[in-house]
């Protein structure tokens, strides 16, 4: 038997990887590069399935990196509504 032994993707390493950095040391860069290394593995994975492997690492890096993504984006708008409240409310009581 000839068989074809297939191997992980690297850009699926290294996409889980910098999802979990995203959320621990490396919040912003982190997330960035699971997501652009994310898309980047799964369409690797998709030309060559017979020898790749890995999609759900892939997956799971762009899960990790769009979610701290998305929770910062929720943060920046958070702290912009509640200092822009501040500032309403000092200016609507003359102070």
């Amino acid at each position: 038997m000839n068989a074809v032994t297939r191997t992980t993707s690297a850009m699926a390493i290294i996409s889980l990887v910098s999802g979990i950095l995203g959320w621990t040391l490396v919040p912003f860069l982190g997330s960035i590069v699971a997501v652009i290394t994310g898309h980047m593995a799964r369409g690797e994975i998709r030309r060559a399935p017979d020898r790749l492997d890995g999609d759900g690492m892939a997956i799971a890096g762009l899960i990790l990196g769009y979610a701290s993504i998305a929770m910062a984006i929720l943060a920046v708008f958070a702290f912009i509504l509640f200092f822009g409240g501040l500032a309403w409310i000092a200016t609507m009581s003359g102070h």
